[in-house]
């Protein structure tokens, strides 16, 4: 779907059009008459549709991880491509999934709605703009790439844009190939910036680009404070939502219900060795704040031991009075250890192969929720919660007060 803009229609069935015009006026051609009408308000009505964008598009590979990388990433490319007026074409979510031995593509709208995003800017499904506009405005022959400096592969000081995976299977999986590359660098993506903004308009005017197409996410990564707020424009679509709502009715009917994210396996754990010399990696600065005015991250945050876990748990249970505890995991979800601590209180959790997405939709509708400080999986869920003003803590963190200056 897109939100109609200036552009043009594409052209009416004129064979239709001229039939119409040559019947006379009598009682036989009436009938005719109308199917000729209601055929041109239908045709008119799927035009506004596909109207084409003269300020251009914005198509990107999300090609960074996992889908908390990509979620964190994708609020900052709609910021971008809100301040360069173009409209975002939402790519599909790049999943790696057991049964394949490359990356997959889930479209955008499997999991959320297109229609809110509207309320914020112009956007379209990257499947509806294949199929309906890329041969207009994007054709083969007049594909480019863009890339912030070279990337290393077969070709010398160009964006190898197809090497590797996802970026092969992603672009393949539309039949995309490049025909050009751009090196863009030094420009970056701060929509903080008016002059950088202005540099890209000017350097890459939609008339000459009328479509910008990157080897991956024009954002930064985590997600900024100012676009993470964008997140109030992500609605789980109707069968999402339903999926959640109906594993809840069945399996948590005893409320209140803690929500919690268990990021325990062994990639997290090498990973949050390097917490020491990189405090702020991945999703930190949810907790610690842009700056560090809330705290320092540490590797029981990070990693956090059975022992923490099981006694946090514990605590908000007798503090809410919670009847059970939801465990979202992609190692080991601790219930044998959380049964040993826990009386009276139902443990649940998806069933193998569990969803990651349902999960995070479950996350979202819990009483409270606990989640770890660095991962951006947890990240997604709570900015859900902040804007459903749910409660959310983090494992092994306590929010340091600001000082006061008299």
């Amino acid at each position: 779907m897109l939100l109609p803009v200036t552009g043009y229609k594409f052209k009416k069935n004129l064979a239709w059009t001229s039939l119409c015009g040559q019947l006379k006026m009598n009682i036989a051609t009436v009938f005719f008459l109308v199917l000729c009408m209601t055929y041109d308000v239908a045709l008119a009505s799927n035009s506004s549709e596909i109207k084409v964008d003269l300020n251009g598009y914005l198509a990107y590979c999300p090609c960074m991880g996992r889908f908390g990388n990509q979620a964190d990433q994708f609020l900052g490319a709609l910021a971008f491509a809100k301040e360069l007026d173009r409209t975002l074409i939402l790519p599909p979510w790049v999943e790696y999934r057991k049964s394949s031995h490359k990356a997959v593509m889930e479209p955008f709208d499997t999991y959320f709605k297109v229609e809110p995003f509207l309320e914020y800017h112009r956007v379209i499904t990257m499947e509806v703009f294949m199929k309906d506009l890329a041969s207009t405005v994007w054709p083969p022959g007049q594909r480019r790439i863009f890339c912030y400096s070279p990337r290393h592969g077969s070709n010398k000081d160009q964006c190898n844009a197809k090497e590797g995976n996802p970026f092969g299977p992603f672009w393949d999986w539309f039949d995309i190939d490049f025909d050009e590359n751009v090196i863009f660098g030094p420009l970056f993506y701060d929509t903080q910036s008016p002059r950088a903004m202005s540099e890209w308009k000017e350097k890459y005017p939609a008339k000459d680009y009328p479509v910008l197409a990157f080897v991956g996410p024009p954002a930064s990564f985590p997600v900024s404070q100012y676009n993470a707020k964008l997140h109030k424009f992500m609605k789980w679509s109707d069968s999402y939502n339903q999926k959640a709502d109906d594993f809840i009715e069945k399996n948590i009917q005893d409320r209140p219900f803690i929500g919690i994210h268990l990021r325990n396996g062994p990639d997290f754990e090498n990973a949050c060795a390097h917490v020491p010399s990189t405090p702020n990696m991945f999703a930190a600065k949810q907790c610690t704040g842009e700056r560090g005015e809330y705290g320092t991250t540490t590797p029981e945050m990070c990693f956090p031991s059975t022992k923490t876990v099981t006694q946090q748990v514990k605590k908000e249970v007798e503090r809410i009075g919670a009847k059970t505890v939801f465990v979202a995991t992609d190692f080991n979800d601790l219930i044998p250890e959380f049964s040993q601590v826990l009386t009276d209180v139902k443990l649940v959790r998806q069933p193998d192969p569990a969803s990651p997405l349902l999960d995070l939709a479950i996350l979202g509708r819990s009483d409270h929720f606990i989640g770890n400080c660095v991962s951006t999986f947890t990240a997604f869920a709570k900015r859900e919660r902040d804007v459903r003003r749910l409660t959310s803590s983090f494992w092994a963190f306590q929010k340091k007060k600001r000082r006061t200056e008299l």
